[in-house]
């Protein structure tokens, strides 16, 4: 019930794309500037995003 008051989720791509972007804009290049990429997603999308992926994601991308 509460589902349809909560803005759509993110795809998988759409929430890739969002990643690569923050790394980019946030000049990130190690886990130590996670914080700053988690920041710039979350200052972005907000609610759209979820959080535990986004942040999988992004610790996966930057430890490579």
């Amino acid at each position: 019930m509460i589902e349809e008051f909560l803005p759509p989720a993110m795809s998988e791509e759409a929430l890739a794309q969002a990643v690569e972007a923050a790394i980019a804009k946030t000049g990130a290049s190690s886990a130590k500037d996670m914080g700053k990429v988690m920041a710039a997603l979350k200052a972005e999308h907000g609610s759209a995003l979820d959080m535990a992926a986004a942040s999988a994601l992004v610790r996966q991308r930057l430890a490579s």
